[in-house]
Parts: structure tokens; sequence; C-alpha cells
């Protein structure tokens, strides 16, 4: 029934599989064979340095033993029990996710499938909590593909689908201080007054809307996919300040930026605020199985005590996925891969310092622990970027191709790469794959002014 051989892997995908993110004439995936660490392997036996950890999600790294065997047991034992049902391994995983969380404050844990819906559910939640219909996020935000977290979504993913979903979204300017529109005269700002800016921008938005209005401001703790845009000191607490003063829920999206991808567990620890509920998928399994959580205070989850929350997943706590977050979460600790991180970031940072120091079309790098930017332009001084918004170029497509000829498999986005590598990574491994960027920029430093 399974038997296929490597060669055919492609031929019959591309006949059946519908790919997502994708013009369907122009799919040319990896036809993936095994991993194991930072490396995976195609059917032909060619090996790739993972500095995206797949889908900025295999925080752990590949093929961990520990994480296998758990699953497989849980799955001898008991592969499934009804939403309605509990186990020892929900137990036992909703304890591990609340003591995980800052200050062990958010105690109550709803398991999705994943980043959207757990999303989609932390706003149903701050919906009926408050009584309050509108949402505000950021422009530069991704918060899942579903219809509501597309409509939190403030990329132009979201364009093409409007009108036709969530209503009552509301976006503000994200604090990005390389681009910042507020600041184009006065770069040179200092700190706390570029974050009083932004939290003013975000107070005016608040009194516009109607503060009575807003249920929650959902945001990314560090931007992601667009921009790894680190908040300026003060800001998030700013922003906690706010949502006090008005009674807003703050909602932390830690989909990509939690489980040590900065350094901590949550990358809101960084600057020591709680938030009443935190958003959390990829690095809580390592992508070993699907799952997604919303960690929420106790306050929050009492508001429903008497009253139905009515929304459900038939997924929900499914115990092979809860297994391997509970595996994921004993490696996590055991290996000090979240101290690991962090000591390694500014390792991280000074390759990324040279990189830019030795291209001139290299605008601007940034990274917080293991979570990484380049920003590429055509000329430092205007900031044009060498691909336009929300859009490629010849330049971009060339370096992409460039790093995956050499085995180097990277994210890029727009006119930026990430580096996004698994925790585990090494400072070898790590100048292993910026020996082969370092050549990659050769190509677009040809489209860039000096």
């Amino acid at each position: 029934m399974f038997d296929l051989v490597d060669d055919e892997i492609l031929p019959l995908t591309k006949e059946h599989v519908f790919f997502t993110w994708s013009a369907q004439a122009k799919v040319n995936p990896i036809a993936l064979k095994r991993a194991k660490g930072v490396y995976f392997w195609d059917t032909n036996d060619k090996r790739f340095l993972d500095f995206n950890s797949m889908t900025m999600c295999v925080n752990i790294g590949h093929g961990d033993e520990r994480v296998i065997k758990a699953m497989q047991e849980q799955a001898a034992e008991l592969p499934y029990a009804a939403p309605g049902m509990t186990t020892k391994v929900r137990a036992l995983a909703s304890q591990a996710v609340a003591d995980i969380t800052p200050h062990r404050a958010l105690t109550k844990v709803l398991f999705t499938l994943g980043g959207a819906d757990a999303n989609e559910n932390a706003i149903k939640l701050a919906r009926g909590y408050t009584g309050r219909h509108k949402i505000l996020t950021r422009y530069r935000s991704y918060h899942g593909a579903t219809a509501g977290a597309m409509a939190a979504t403030g990329d132009p993913r979201r364009v093409v689908w409007e009108p036709n979903l969530m209503t009552g979204v509301v976006h503000f300017l994200d604090p990005y201080r390389y681009r910042s529109i507020f600041h184009r005269t006065n770069p040179d700002i200092p700190e706390k007054e570029f974050a009083q800016d932004y939290l003013n921008h975000l107070e005016e938005i608040i009194q516009y809307e109607g503060p009575e209005t807003i249920a929650a401001v959902l945001m990314e703790s560090v931007t992601g996919t667009n921009g790894i845009i680190i908040p300026p000191e003060g800001y998030m607490q700013g922003v906690r300040a706010l949502c006090d003063k008005y009674g807003i829920v703050m909602i932390a999206d830690e989909v990509m930026s939690g489980f040590g991808r900065t350094g901590k567990w949550f990358a809101v620890e960084h600057w020591d605020v709680v938030p009443d509920m935190i958003t959390m998928a990829k690095g809580l399994t390592s992508a070993y199985a699907p799952l997604g959580a919303v960690a929420m205070k106790p306050e929050i989850a009492a508001a429903f005590n008497e009253t139905v929350f009515e929304s459900g997943l038939t997924y929900t706590s499914h115990p092979i996925s809860l297994a391997a977050a509970l595996a994921n979460i004993n490696v996590l600790r055991e290996d000090k891969l979240i101290e690991h991180a962090a000591g390694i970031g500014p390792v991280l940072k000074r390759l990324l310092t040279d990189l830019g120091e030795a291209h001139p079309s290299v605008g601007e790098v940034r990274n917080i622990g293991l979570f990484g930017i380049i920003e590429l332009v055509k000329d430092r001084k205007t900031k044009e970027p060498m691909a336009p918004w929300n859009g490629s170029s010849p330049e971009m497509i060339a370096l992409k191709k460039y790093c995956l000829d050499n085995g180097l498999f990277l994210y890029t986005h727009w006119h930026t790469i990430l580096i996004i590598p698994p925790l585990i990574i090494t400072e070898a491994q790590l100048k292993e794959g910026f020996e082969i960027l370092d050549k990659a920029l050769e190509i677009t430093d040809k489209a860039a002014k000096g």
C-alpha cells in the first residue's frame, strides 16, 4: 500500500496535491526523505542545512527520539479521546504549559490544532469576557489563514480575501525603527521617546475607536515573517498599561516567538510583561505533531463558569499531540535549549553584523536570540528595498536559488532573509550557513549602490 520509489514521489504529488500559498502550476517542492538535527535530505540524498526550522517550528531539531518514543507510546496506549473527556496526558500537558507562562500567571489552557485557531479562540474568549467586539492588531502582523485570524492579520495576505472575513478588526502601526513613518527626519530619536510616540499612536486609535468597544489588543510579541521587529524598551510595558487603563484584554501571539526562539520561554518575558492571554503553536511540539494552545488568566476562564463557551474542536487535546508537547517541553528543559538560544544569540548578532559590513546590499540586520533577519536594499541612503512591497525581484529569486543549490534552506520574504534555525544549532553550523549567505549576497550587491 505504501510502496513508492523515490522518483515517483514528485510526479505523484504534482498530480494530486493542492498546495497552500502557491500558484499550482509553479509548484516545485523539495521531495523530502529524512531529517536529523539541523539537516534534512532530499530523495537524491542532497543535504540541506535548515536555517528556517522548516516552517519556523522545529525548535528542538529534527528526529529527536525522545519525542518520537513518547508519541509512539501514547498511540499504543490511547490514540484519541473525545473533547469532553480527559486523560493523563491532557492533565499533565495543561499543567506543563501553565507552569512555563510568565510568573505562572496564565493557569488555564485551551488546546487547539495550530496557531490560527489558537488566535481565533483567543479572540472569542476576549469578546465573551469583555462583552466588546473590536480587536486591535498591527499592520505588519500575521496571525493565521482562517477567516478570523486572517482578518486580524495586517499584511497583504489579508487583502485578497476581503471583504469576506471577520468584522471588527482595526489595525495600527508597528514600532519599526528602520522604516518609521514618524521619524524619517529624526532617525536618531532616543529609544524611550521612540517607544512613546508609538504608544501615543495606539492610544489615539483607542480613543477614536472608543475604548468601550475594544475587546483586545492582539499582537506578536516580536513580529515574525513581516520583519522580526523587536519592540523598543518601554513599548510592551506601555501596551500593558494602556490595556489596563481601558479594560482591554492583552493577547500575546507567541506562535513563532515562543518556546525558546528568543532565548526565553516566551518573547514577552524580555520586557517582564504578563499578558492576559498567550497564543502558541509551532514550538509547542516542535512540529512533531499539530497542536496549538491559548493560555489565559484564571479570571478570563472564570467568565465562562456559568456561561457556555460556544466553540469547539474535534481534535482539541489530541493525546498524541499532547504527548509530543510534553516530551518537547522536557527536551527544551533537559538540553537547556532556551539557555543555548540566549547564549548563541550574540554569536548570530556578530555574524549578521559582519555580513552587513561586508555587503552594500544589506540595509539592516536584527536578531533576538535565534530569531534574526537581514534587510536587503538597493540603496542604503534611501533604504529602497531589494524587492517591492508584497513582491519579489530577480535578485531575491536568484539569491534564494543560490542558497538552495548550495544546500542552505531558508525563507525569504519580499526583500528580507529570515534566519530562524533550530535551537540546537552550533556556532560552527551557523558559520557554515553564513559562508553560503556571504557568497549569495554577491548577487544582490550587484544591484546595490555602495
